[in-house]
């Protein structure tokens, strides 16, 4: 007959302090795989939105802000007859400048959630290591004041050993 084995159940679970580095490195490489690396799955559609989405409107812009500047050359070379007839140069030259702009806009957008994805990967692996049980919670509480009969609200810090 087998004796009876008992867990150890003080025992902590093992703490990699490079696993936030991993995650932010793989993010780093390709958008998504940190969040992958922390089984943060749900995560991976959201980055690829933002990023996506920010890159289309920079190659968007980028498209009409060339149309616009390619159209406002021919003029200065003394061609007509192109897409932007009803425009005179003032307006090419506006609206150049305008999506010139939005297209520089769109690039830093495209950055920032870049740089959003690699820090949300490295702060989630690092939240992972928290410590989270029954043992230590911490809980909004309302109860009732002796002298006034007035309710207060109050924060309530449980630690059980």
């Amino acid at each position: 007959m087998e004796g009876l084995v008992i867990k150890d159940s003080t025992k902590l679970k093992e703490i990699d302090p490079l696993t936030p580095s991993k995650a932010a490195f793989y993010s780093a490489i390709l958008p998504g795989l940190g969040q992958a690396y922390n089984k943060r799955y749900w995560k991976i559609p959201i980055v690829y939105g933002a990023i996506g989405t920010s890159m289309y409107f920079y190659l968007d812009n980028n498209k009409k802000y060339h149309s616009y500047r390619d159209a406002y050359k021919r003029r200065l070379a003394g061609f007509s007859g192109d897409e932007y007839d009803y425009l005179d140069d003032s307006r090419l030259v506006q609206a150049q400048r305008f999506y010139q702009r939005n297209r520089d806009l769109s690039l830093l957008v495209t950055l920032g959630f870049y740089i959003l994805n690699i820090v949300d990967a490295n702060v989630d692996a690092h939240l992972i290591q928290f410590n989270v049980n029954d043992k230590l919670s911490v809980a909004p509480d309302i109860y009732q004041n002796d002298f006034t009969a007035r309710p207060n609200l109050g924060l309530t810090l449980n630690f059980k050993f």
